[in-house]
């Protein structure tokens, strides 16, 4: 059994009336924001959570979900019930974890240097990817440096890869607006590059990403609540 989820409630309607009523919530932001609600994609990141809050999101309208960890996609994604969903992956991804997600994800959001570009490429030919961005100097946060994006880009086209966009994560510290200047630097690389998804802002900075130019957004804690805790997220994957 997976561990309880933050948003459980009483009954699988109740679940699945919850996430509706948050992600009514997240398009009223992105509207406020400057956006349009039916180009702004909501990618739900459901990492953490067990299959019972997956599923519910796929009845609420939420058809591409996004997971951080290999094993917990994997495990997630052999589930029948959630046979329908298009799985992206977010996380900071190693080259030896590919193989097992090639067939799996529908579009790969971190891919930040070479070597990943080369095993992408290896295991799922013409996969469409994302190309993740370092937009502040955070110890674990990954992302290619704004001065190789362009060669990375060329790169995966070599290999054969689908470059969809561009991809990052604001800094942790400082509040929403701390992530402005990198999500405007950001939005501004992909339209040089004449690249078309700009996939930015989380639950906390989505308002200041979506007025930035964010074409797609990665909302967890908005529409399902705290994750649990890691233990019980690997104690799940297992």
């Amino acid at each position: 059994m997976g561990p309880q989820s933050a948003v459980a409630a009483p009954g699988r309607g109740a679940l699945v009336e919850g996430i509706r009523d948050r992600l009514r919530g997240v398009h009223e932001r992105i509207e406020a924001s400057g956006g349009n609600p039916e180009t702004v994609q909501v990618i739900g990141v459901t990492k953490g959570h067990g299959p019972e809050v997956c599923e519910a999101a796929l009845a609420a309208g939420l058809p591409a979900l996004a997971e951080s960890y290999a094993q917990e996609l994997a495990g997630k994604a052999g589930q029948p019930s959630l046979a329908r969903v298009r799985w992206h992956f977010v996380g900071g991804l190693q080259t030896r974890k590919v193989k097992r997600l090639a067939g799996t994800v529908e579009l790969w959001q971190s891919v930040d240097r070479p070597r990943l570009v080369e095993e992408v490429s290896r295991w799922a030919p013409g996969a469409r990817v994302l190309v993740q961005v370092a937009l502040a100097e955070e110890h674990g946060k990954a992302g290619c440096p704004f001065p190789a994006v362009a060669a990375l880009v060329g790169e995966a086209r070599a290999n054969g890869l689908d470059v969809a966009g561009l991809m990052g994560v604001g800094p942790t510290e400082g509040g929403p607006e701390a992530a402005r200047p990198g999500f405007r630097r950001l939005a501004g690389t992909a339209r040089e590059l004449g690249l078309g998804t700009v996939s930015m802002g989380m639950s906390a900075d989505l308002s200041v990403a979506v007025a930035e130019g964010a074409t797609l957004v990665r909302v967890g804690t908005a529409l399902f609540g705290p994750r649990p805790a890691r233990a019980a997220v690997r104690a799940w994957g297992q």
